[in-house]
């Protein structure tokens, strides 16, 4: 398995030649009760042939609506889209039939095996049958879902899923290849190897990419990016021209003994500061332009307090041109107090030799950690480690195998009704009432959270002006972006003002500025002293945990600061590992050592 991150991306196209798709004055919208959407407004660019191209935009965008026009499955109102020399609305079958398209929910069908879910979409292409051997054969061993044909797609990890999903678009080889977020809700080990699949198509077979993502790092893997802003263009071109236009605008900070959260809400206060986000024991800058960076400036009653430039990264440039064009960017409330010192803090969550079996099959394998009162801790895994399993298990949803559970002073095997008042829990997908208002999912969870008639109101009231949602007060839950389901979904699981809260990997697919909203606001509760429990795929955001436990097939391999775990990481060849250096060294170390007799 190569899980290599290339540089850049090669390419074998001719600047000379004719691009692959060519979006000229598009517009869309879409009618949603009595209000009309405007999806997309007068965008213009092109796709040249051969290479990577990214679309970026927050929740909103236009980006899936973008490539259900460019598939020939939506037609514009005005202006086209010319792919591969044909127009995607008057010739959409000869388009169909020349490109591959991954939507972000892709078709598989769950009770099918691989190799039926293989044969189903060769049908749907019409390859003949004579072809089929090889290619299935060639997809198999790109995507290494070879010893897995046999095996139902329902069985297999959300990895493997989307591997799958890619192979199935790929089925007849494609001129353009359409990918509609591919790597939203998978580990960084997989979203590695669904890259090196795009990466190979693109250097082996000359295929066209445009993929969309809300994941910014990868945006620096593209050789060139569109970016899209409530349906508008805001810019094209590669990483490295967006973002020179930052340099010198990036800083570390290091905040010296002042709390990293309080610093941050001190800092995200503070003039010439346009972004701030916590980077492990570091807090990383970006000031506005024509201002400059000290530290007895931006902290001046921090003595120990210092700060060094540091190199600009593609996202700086993009939340820096979502904010000059006045993107919303919330601050988290001060907090009242400083937290105490760790060592006087109680453990509000005890796990000792914990165990869920399912038959034979142990999904948590005795695992033992703690989480102090006002801690963040991440649990960290790949597709199935058991993350998801060990949260419903200190939720009180499902009950242990083995070993004990104390949450909120509550041992869970006897007394999970006792803790359960205590917790809030917003789950990995949006379970909340699709077909209900806003303000009915909130009274309801009010209700069930047992929140007094008396309160009732005031708990929505705070939670539609909190959460930004009194606009949409009356709008049905299941047609809001993303980020605004989260944001309804968050506000919903704090409704009785939890002690515990476990987020289970709250911000799959979310973009940058709405992730910072909400981590924004968990910084806020922290420092109220609310204990937070998280799940992440997104290894930035695990920068802003306390400690973290990297979990692989039920068991726990690491457990420390971020800091602590990414110098197991630390080489020659790598003096300055990422998050994501660290999470995949450990990874491949445990899947050798299974590997040796």
């Amino acid at each position: 398995m190569n899980t290599a991150t290339p540089t850049a991306s090669p390419t074998r196209a001719s600047d000379s030649m004719q691009p692959a798709l060519i979006v000229n004055q598009l517009h869309k919208s879409f009618r949603a009760g009595a209000r009309r959407i405007q999806a997309l407004h007068d965008i213009s660019f092109q796709v040249r042939h051969g290479v990577i191209t990214g679309l970026v935009g927050p929740d909103a965008a236009g980006k899936t609506t973008l490539m259900r026009l460019a598939a020939g499955l939506l037609a514009p109102e005005a202006g086209s889209i010319t792919i591969l020399g044909r127009d995607a609305t008057q010739q959409s079958l000869e388009v169909q039939a020349s490109i591959g398209y991954m939507p972000q929910r892709f078709g598989l069908y769950e009770d099918l095996t691989v190799q039926e879910n293989l044969d189903l979409y060769a049908d749907l292409q019409g390859v003949p049958k004579a072809a089929r051997a090889a290619r299935y054969a060639e997809l198999m061993h790109m995507a290494g879902l070879a010893p897995f044909t046999q095996r139902l797609a329902g069985k297999l990890s959300g990895g493997m899923k989307q591997k799958l999903g890619l192979a199935c678009a790929l089925i007849r080889q494609p001129q353009l290849l359409l990918l509609d977020e591919p790597t939203v809700g998978v580990d960084p080990l997989s979203r590695r190897e669904l890259w090196a699949i795009v990466y190979r198509l693109v250097r082996e077979q000359g295929t066209s990419v445009l993929l969309s993502t809300a994941y910014l790092d990868e945006a620096e893997r593209c050789d060139d990016v569109v970016l899209l802003h409530e349906g508008r263009l805001l810019a094209q071109g590669t990483p490295a021209a967006l973002r020179e236009p930052m340099r010198g605008r990036t800083f570390r900070l290091n905040s010296g003994q002042r709390d990293k959260r309080a610093a941050l809400s001190e800092l995200s206060r503070a003039p010439g500061v346009l972004d701030g986000l916590i980077q492990g024991e570091h807090i990383r800058l970006v000031m506005q332009e024509g201002t400059t960076a000290s530290a007895a400036t931006l902290l001046p009653d921090v003595a120990d307090a210092s700060i060094e430039a540091v190199p600009p990264r593609f996202e700086d440039s993009f939340i820096a041109l979502l904010l000059d064009r006045g993107a919303a960017h919330h601050h988290a409330a001060a907090p009242a107090a400083a937290p105490a010192p760790a060592q006087q803090r109680p453990a509000v969550i005890e796990v000792h030799d914990l165990q869920c079996r399912f038959g034979d099959f142990y999904a948590v394998n005795h695992i033992s950690f703690s989480v102090l009162q006002g801690e963040v801790f991440g649990l960290l895994g790949a597709n199935g480690a058991g993350k998801s399993t060990t949260f419903r298990m200190l939720c009180g949803l499902l009950p242990p195998s083995g070993g004990t559970l104390r949450v909120a002073g509550a041992d869970l095997r006897h007394a999970a009704a006792a803790a359960r008042a205590r917790i809030g829990y917003m789950s990995q997908r949006f379970s909340l009432y699709g077909n209900l208002s806003v303000a009915e999912n909130l009274r309801f969870f009010s209700s069930i959270y047992g929140v007094s008639s008396r309160e009732d109101g005031d708990r929505i009231q705070w939670a539609l002006r909190e959460f930004e949602l009194e606009a949409m007060a009356d709008f049905v839950s299941g047609d809001l972006s993303l980020g605004y389901k989260q944001r309804l979904a968050l506000a919903c699981a704090l409704m009785h003002e939890p002690h515990i809260l476990f987020l289970d990997e709250p911000t799959s697919g979310v973009d940058p500025l709405a992730r910072r909203e909400f981590w924004a606001r968990i910084n806020a509760l922290a420092q109220q002293g609310v204990t937070v429990m998280v799940t992440t795929h997104f290894m930035e955001e695990a920068e802003y945990c306390d400690r973290l436990a990297i979990m692989a097939s039920g068991e726990i391999l690491t457990l420390g600061t971020p800091g602590e775990i990414k110098a197991q990481a630390r080489s020659a060849a790598l003096p300055d590992p990422t998050m994501e250096d660290a999470f995949v060294a450990l990874i491949e170390a445990r899947e050798r050592r299974g590997a040796t007799p």
